[in-house]
């Protein structure tokens, strides 16, 4: 059925919810589950905007990406609690649906499970987040929204 489970999180406790969806189908499937967390890339002019003036213009970047990579090992550690096995994390800079919808292609991703609300969810997505929203509208696989 699925050989390769895409979960997106972000930190949200919907994220973790979708991460539980996505063992509960390894255990039926037998199937790989890959975490993505992207976070979004700041130009040097955003991050020059910011209220504190780092000493290195990247540190914003640095500073995300870091807390993504976070993210994914607590995921990690969230799955294997959960009794998830052959699990795999990534951290990606970008938009995240435009990310996530490419990585699944990339990766041969035959189900992406992501939460219905992030972190940052706006009035775009109504009920569902943004993010699920335009995933579940613009992936080539199945999306199960949690």
């Amino acid at each position: 059925m699925f050989k390769r489970i895409l979960v997106a999180v972000d930190g949200s406790m919907t994220s973790f919810d979708a991460l539980s969806k996505a063992i509960e189908l390894q255990k039926i499937t037998d199937a790989e589950i890959m975490l993505l967390c992207v976070y979004k890339h700041h130009s040097l002019f955003e991050a020059s905007l910011s209220i504190g003036r780092p000493a290195e213009m990247d540190i914003p970047d640095k500073v995300l990406s870091d807390y993504a990579k976070e993210v994914v090992e607590h995921a990690k550690k969230l799955a294997a609690e959960r009794g998830g096995t052959d699990v795999r994390g990534f951290v990606k800079a970008g938009k995240p649906s435009k990310v996530i919808i490419e990585f699944a292609q990339e990766k041969g991703v035959d189900l992406i499970v992501i939460g219905t609300k992030g972190t940052h969810s706006d009035k775009d997505g109504m009920f569902l987040g943004s993010v699920s929203h335009r995933v579940a509208s613009n992936a080539k696989c199945p999306v199960l929204v949690v």
